[in-house]
């Protein structure tokens, strides 16, 4: 729990930095897509995250979250932007350890086309990959510009929207040194639909209902 919270606290730290203005970042968790090992892939899918934020009103930030205590460490991460929200990659910062550069080395996401993820833009650590990638209780921001006429809102529709068709945004990470020395890559997921609010109208109905029942169970038992 304290290094989940030590994450979160030096992501919003990096955030600040780069003078983002948004009150709250929107997390998304990350889908296997590979499935090499399926402990590994379920790993993958509990301990590492993503978070999202605006810089200013011109840029977005994307945090990479390691937290948990399985080992594995995040090599590579990559973009595929067919809605056309970003604009060029900025600057990268991160948790002591971790090293990564602008352009990643495969240039597409390893199993990505399964998925039809064809990669916009991506960065990888560098050599020694796996030391330098991020490993549990670390991070790593990036930062990107956004076209001319573009916001975080549209950003996050994009991401929210999933999938391979025009519009959506999708970021995919490549993930080494789980224990069994394997490999997996994921994308992230969306989130969950929001509950649809029952009106006041229908919740009188529904207690009225429940009343009435709860009366002829009464009536039987009589």
């Amino acid at each position: 729990m304290l290094l989940g919270v030590w994450a979160k606290g030096a992501a919003f730290a990096a955030a600040v930095v780069f003078g983002s203005y948004a009150a709250e970042a929107a997390t998304y968790s990350f889908v296997n897509i590979t499935n090499n090992n399926a402990t590994d892939a379920a790993a993958g899918q509990s301990q590492l995250t993503m978070d999202v934020l605006a810089v200013g009103t011109t840029g977005v930030s994307f945090t990479f979250l390691n937290v948990g205590a399985a080992a594995m460490s995040i090599a590579d991460v990559y973009w595929d932007d067919q809605a056309g929200t970003l604009g060029a990659m900025g600057s990268i910062t991160s948790s002591s350890g971790v090293s990564f550069s602008q352009g990643a080395a495969p240039p597409n996401l390893p199993g990505g086309q399964s998925v039809g993820f064809s990669a916009t833009g991506s960065a990888d650590s560098n050599p020694p990959v796996q030391p330098n990638g991020v490993n549990p209780g670390e991070w790593l921001t990036i930062v990107w510009s956004l076209i001319s006429g573009a916001t975080y809102s549209d950003v996050l529709a994009a991401l929210n929207l999933g999938g391979d068709q025009a519009g959506s945004l999708r970021v995919g990470i490549h993930v080494q040194g789980f224990a069994g020395g394997g490999s997996e890559a994921f994308v992230n997921g969306t989130p969950p639909p929001a509950p649809v609010p029952v009106p006041a109208a229908g919740l009188l109905l529904i207690g009225a209902l429940g009343g009435l029942a709860a009366m002829r169970g009464k009536k039987r038992k009589a």
